[in-house]
């Protein structure tokens, strides 16, 4: 006994911790894991999200599903749109949008294709709509576009119902101003307005707006607002065709 009692003392903590071991070994087998699972779920239960919030992470998520369907959706109709009009082009060069600037929004756009795509200086810029701008300068893979929304943008155009013909002038906006070289244009609201025949920049007949009101007795020279029909504020694809850029329009 006395035996017995120094083992005990001596090996009491060995023994228990083996007894544990032992035991805990049999439940496990008998059930499978399943206290420890509960054991772990009871520990851990402090920490797991809410019902409220998995709930707000799951919306969240349908969210930004929902946003990345509709975007990819949004460009596919761009690139529908863009390819059909690409067939009515058959010299033009596709090209994307890659940069603008927020201080130079209405002013300018640059390509991401330049030279090695056969883009130029003087290369007309379109897209689905009619006109959008000029190319002014060109790198290897790179582009800038001058817009025709640019304040010192002058492209000469001509009302497409009557014959009237001037220019128009950008205004920073998705509408220019146009100056008739006749004092009775003859022009109205909802009248198209396209490229000049006798323009040097852009080749003739190229659309370009509708008027959208009428000025003719209040400056020198008769006037009207015209919105472009391209919307350059929001376009991500155009079209450039090479074109000669002698002369001025």
């Amino acid at each position: 006994m006395v035996v017995i009692r120094r083992w005990w003392s001596r090996h009491k903590l060995q023994a228990l911790l083996t007894l544990l071991a032992v035991v805990g070994a049999l439940l496990l087998r008998q059930s499978h894991g399943f206290i420890y699972f509960e054991a772990y779920r009871w520990l851990s239960q402090p920490f797991a999200p809410s019902v409220q919030t998995q709930e707000r992470f799951v919306d969240a998520q349908v969210l930004e599903l929902e946003t990345q369907v509709q975007e990819l959706q949004s460009q596919n109709q761009q690139f529908q749109a863009l390819l059909a009009y690409l067939k009515t082009q058959p010299n033009g060069v596709a090209a994307p949008v890659i940069g603008r600037s927020a201080d130079h929004w209405w002013q300018q756009i640059i390509l991401g294709r330049g030279q090695t795509a056969g883009l130029s200086v003087g290369g007309i810029v379109t897209a689905p709509g009619g006109l959008l701008g000029r190319v002014t300068q060109v790198t290897p893979h790179t582009a800038v576009v001058l817009l025709l929304s640019d304040q010192t943008s002058r492209v000469g155009v001509t009302i497409s119902r009557t014959g009237s013909m001037g220019y128009i002038q950008g205004q920073g906006s998705s509408h220019v101003r146009m100056f008739f070289f006749d004092e009775d244009p003859g022009v109205q609201v909802g009248d198209l307005v396209s490229t000049s025949p006798f323009s040097k920049l852009f080749p003739a007949g190229v659309p370009v707006g509708q008027v959208v009101s009428v000025d003719l007795g209040k400056n020198a020279a008769p006037q009207a607002v015209v919105e472009l029909s391209v919307p350059i504020s929001s376009v991500q694809q155009v079209v450039v065709t090479p074109f000669d850029d002698s002369g001025i329009s």
